[in-house]
């Protein structure tokens, strides 16, 4: 298994409720491993598998479920 991580930054992710759907949707994703949220500044550290989920899909579901990301 090809474990590999990616960090995004979400602005939503600095209060509890975006946090709680932003984590449960990420886990439900198939080939994600762990999703970690640090709510100082909205950072989402993900660990995947790449032969599952592409960092493109990940960005695309968070996008989907109405949160913004961060450059």
């Amino acid at each position: 298994m090809l474990v590999a991580n990616l960090t995004i930054y979400v602005k939503e992710a600095v209060n509890e409720q975006p946090i709680q759907s932003l984590e449960s949707v990420l886990t439900q994703m198939e080939g994600i491993e762990r999703a970690l949220v640090d709510t100082a500044d909205g950072e989402v550290k993900i660990e995947y598998n790449e032969t599952q989920v592409s960092p493109e899909k990940i960005r695309e579901t968070v996008l989907q479920h109405g949160l913004n990301l961060q450059d």
